[in-house]
């Protein structure tokens, strides 16, 4: 018998619509006037007419029945872009002759006048109505090719990009690599599932992902607050992902798609103590903070490694795609600054960071000058150089110390021990929580007191100078460091000076300068004198005496007549 291949044909041409017509149904892209949807058609009950035409259609496939936009529209940039944009075109072009919010949604190319829509006519406003701005959506209309994967750097190879995801037939991305017209099996007509955003991952592809906290953490919301995951039904960081920080469509925060424009505000939903368990926005309001809220759009994923523009942004410190929770020993990288780049000692860009001072290097070091509390007498507040192992001495952040018989530390802490920047800088909540905020001077997570000297008062002893500088013991024992220092200053130290009064937490990088002693031993132990207590003497210029073991302190010359008080620096070694 001889097959009729036409009728087989036309067979096959009249089921697929029938099976595309049965998933539409049900779907708010259904405008037909039967659809239970708020947006419909007054009497037109035709499905697919406001797409699609048999007859007469546009040159656009597959047989549309809308004209494309004649608009110009303003389109995606960010300085991490890679791709070259164009205006909307190819299957884009086709929904946005809807989704733009401009032209009604009855008017359609196959009938002389407009189907009635009554007083719904066009999209309304909300997340569907892209408008004509387009800059706060995900790009599209450019060409995804092998040398732009290579380029970003970020980005899955085109041939790897696997179905139900594809290109357009010129290889380009455009809304139908995500969505899918007819399917909404998967909320938004997206044609893979966002739990842990599959879909974003069937292009980028993150360094340091698959073992991020933001990747696999389980923390819910505790409905307290906002609602960190306002446009998603999942209820755990791990199953939004992206989606916690990004919304591809209609973002607050337009480069780079960010939930929020304020860039510390897509983090502070979950850090504020509402998903994650420590409440770091709480500490970002403190007396002393990096003070994140003071800056926006300023921070620039492309900015030198060693910052040039006063700013501060939770992502100067943090990746949030590498964060993790792992734990690390001075001066390793914790896993919460994971992936971030830095500055090393020698002032070279390493990336990403091993040690943490190189991420604090950043902006404390060669282009930013620390703030300093008390007015030393040598030093600018370079920290790179305050840490460098070859000076006159220094506390061990980049190095282990010089000294080899520190017969003051407490346990667990030895001569070959090191720390981290945050083992002083940090929140005062006793949560191990980071430089955030503290209501300590300097951001120290407990007191280290700068605004006694010069004179304490005669109640001074071994208590007050452990309340003033709790922070010094919590490595060195108070009962030790007060043995040593009872003949120093002839009794003073327990009287009118502190810790402070001679030693630069920090290190001193031993440029003796003019007005130095004769000898660099002289600035040993992280000696480098507030000179608002110790300063040059008015008659000689000199600082100390070093062989007569002595210093010029201002309560003993108050005429500046350059009478010098008789000091114990030390048990004459150093001097």
């Amino acid at each position: 018998m001889k097959t009729n291949y036409r009728y087989t044909t036309l067979i096959l041409l009249v089921c697929l619509p029938i099976f595309s017509l049965s998933q539409i149904a049900l779907t708010k892209h259904n405008l037909s006037a039967g659809s239970g949807n708020t947006i419909k058609a007054s009497t037109e009950n035709e499905v697919c007419i406001f797409c699609h035409t048999p007859h007469n259609s546009t040159t656009a496939q597959p047989l549309w029945n809308r004209s494309a936009p004649t608009t110009t529209y303003t389109l995606y940039t960010s300085s991490t872009l890679n791709a070259t944009l164009g205006q909307p075109d190819g299957t884009s072009a086709m929904c946005l002759s809807c989704h733009d919010g401009l032209v009604a949604l009855g008017n359609v190319v196959s009938r002389s006048t407009p189907i009635s829509f009554g007083a719904s006519s066009t999209i309304p406003a909300g997340n569907t109505n892209l408008s004509t701005n387009l800059s706060d959506d995900h790009p599209i209309s450019f060409v995804y090719s092998s040398a732009l994967a290579a380029t970003a750097g970020q980005l899955k190879d085109p041939t790897a990009i696997t179905h139900p995801v594809n290109l357009d037939k010129n290889n380009k991305m455009q809304c139908t690599s995500c969505h899918d017209a007819h399917d909404n099996s998967n909320g938004k007509f997206l044609l893979r599932t966002t739990q842990g955003s599959a879909l974003c991952f069937s292009c980028h592809d993150r360094d340091y992902w698959s073992t991020s906290s933001h990747s696999t953490s389980t923390k819910t919301w505790n409905s307290s607050g906002t609602n960190p995951w306002p446009h998603s039904s999942y209820t755990t960081v791990a199953q939004n992902a992206c989606e916690s920080c990004h919304q591809p469509h209609t973002a607050g925060g337009a480069s780079r798609i960010l939930n929020y424009q304020n860039e510390e505000e897509n983090c502070m939903n979950c850090h504020n103590g509402n998903v994650a368990a420590k409440d770091v926005k709480a500490d970002f309001l403190k007396t002393y903070r990096h003070n994140v809220y003071n800056y926006n759009a300023v921070h620039d994923p492309t900015e030198p490694a060693s910052v040039t523009s006063t700013h501060v942004e939770c992502q100067d410190c943090h990746n949030p795609h590498a964060t993790n929770s792992n734990t690390a020993t001075a001066p390793n990288i914790k896993g919460s600054m994971a992936g971030v780049r830095g500055v090393d000692i020698n002032g070279a860009e390493v990336n990403p960071a091993s040690f943490e001072y190189e991420v604090c290097f950043r902006c404390h070091a060669d282009n930013r000058a620390m703030p300093r509390y008390i007015t030393r007498y040598r030093g600018i507040g370079n920290t790179r150089y305050d840490f460098t192992s070859t000076n006159v001495s220094y506390h061990p952040v980049a190095a282990v110390g010089k000294n080899t018989s520190m017969t003051t530390l407490a346990s667990p802490y030895t001569a070959s021990s090191q720390i981290y920047c945050s083992s002083c800088h940090a929140s005062d909540n006793n949560s191990n929580s980071g430089p955030h905020g503290s209501s300590n001077v300097g951001l120290l997570k407990n007191t280290y007191d700068t605004t006694k000297a010069p004179y304490f008062g005669a109640g001074w002893n071994s208590t007050t100078l452990y309340n003033h500088y709790t922070l010094c013991f919590e490595c060195h024992t108070l009962s030790t460091t007060t043995t040593m220092h009872s003949n120093i200053a002839g009794g003073h130290f327990f009287k009118y000076i502190g810790c402070s009064t001679c030693h630069d937490p920090h290190g001193y990088d031993g440029s003796l300068g003019t007005n130095g002693g004769n000898t660099a031993s002289a600035f040993e132990m992280l000696v480098n004198f507030d000179t608002t207590i110790i300063r040059p003497n008015a008659n000689n210029g000199k600082l100390i005496d070093i062989p007569n073991r002595k210093c010029y302190m201002v309560c003993h010359e108050p005429n500046g007549t350059g009478t010098m008080y008789h000091v114990h620096l030390d048990n004459g070694s150093g001097f």
